[in-house]
């Protein structure tokens, strides 16, 4: 086995650590509860990046839910800035009449959320609100609701816990700085 990083310490500057991630969700979670008890709820998360976010998220949520993911990509390269998006992965259980809670690891120029939101009321659910742990107001295109949110950031690029460069760093458990190659 080696004691090689899987990542260059020069292209990782870390911003928020493991200790500030749960203790900003284990705050979220009790909001959350007490923001839906009694309430037929269902948390739908986001694929890929928020997987990391929902799981521990819902760890710290002491009510009765139902979990479901969706996922979305764009249909070209410049999809991001055309905002043309598709749904690759839909929702298994029906939403209509049901509390959701979209969960996303980062809310950034809202396009893509903003057709998730739209495609998903189409579905008449009791309501639809918005969860994500990083929310990066400057680069705001399209304005969305953003109902809970754990962290403010200015317009970087960041990797770790969920989120990716090409496919990796998903899985370091702090968010760092990402200086891109």
């Amino acid at each position: 086995m080696s004691d090689k990083k899987p990542y260059r310490d020069d292209q990782l500057k870390i911003l928020l650590t493991q200790e500030q991630i749960e203790d900003k969700i284990t705050e979220l979670g009790k909001t959350i509860s007490s923001d839906y008890a009694g309430k037929d709820l269902i948390m739908v998360g986001v694929l890929r990046g928020s997987a990391y976010f929902m799981v521990d998220l819902s760890r710290k949520m002491h009510i009765p839910f139902a979990i479901d993911f969706i996922s979305i990509s764009h249909y070209s390269e410049q999809a991001d800035s055309a905002g043309v998006v598709r749904i690759t992965k839909d929702l298994d259980l029906s939403i209509t009449g049901k509390h959701v809670l979209i969960i996303e690891d980062i809310v950034d120029t809202g396009l893509s959320l903003g057709y998730l939101l739209r495609n998903l009321k189409t579905r008449n659910p009791a309501d639809l609100k918005v969860c994500t742990l990083l929310n990066v107001e400057a680069r705001r295109i399209v304005e969305v609701p953003v109902d809970y949110r754990g962290f403010d950031l200015p317009n970087i690029f960041v990797v770790g816990y969920g989120l990716d460069y090409n496919e990796r760093y998903r899985n370091l458990q702090f968010i760092a700085e990402f200086s891109r190659p």
